[in-house]
């Protein structure tokens, strides 16, 4: 395993905006707030959800997109950068009214009905997203030490 190490700064609380995007709103925010490293829990409702999984053989992402009201269960995800702006990876786990559960990676097009978010952010050398051959995803760029 290769790892960095980081130190707690500091901590946000607050609400996502209705009717937007879930991960712009995220990524807007960390803009805003040159957050380039942190840590994410969410729980609230979408009112369309845009979740994928990672199909390893073929190496892409498959994603399904549905138009209708769920509650979030479970939300987290982490900040770093990629092209050196914030960059959110979320997964989630959404239920529907009979406690039905779907889950997955959390694209963009996740639409927030209502959220509330707790964020910690970190210090020490920001994580950039780059290309890795092995998994064909994007995953941190991890020096030995």
């Amino acid at each position: 395993m290769i790892c960095t190490e980081v130190r707690p700064e500091k901590h946000y609380i607050g609400r996502l905006p209705h009717n937007r995007d879930m991960i712009a709103s995220i990524e807007d925010f960390c803009l805003k707030t040159h957050i380039e490293m942190g840590w994410f829990s969410l729980i609230g409702a979408v009112s369309s959800v845009t979740l994928g999984y990672y199909d390893q053989k073929q190496m892409v992402y498959v994603t399904s997109k549905a138009d209708c009201r769920l509650e979030i269960a479970s939300c987290s995800g982490n900040i770093s950068r990629k092209d050196g702006k914030p960059f959110v990876h979320a997964h989630a786990v959404l239920t529907d009214e009979k406690g039905n559960a779907v889950g997955g990676h959390v694209f963009s097009e996740t639409i927030i009905f209502a959220g509330e978010i707790h964020i910690q952010t970190f210090s020490g050398k920001p994580l950039d997203r780059e290309h890795d051959h092995q998994t064909g995803l994007m995953l941190w760029r991890m020096f030995h030490p």
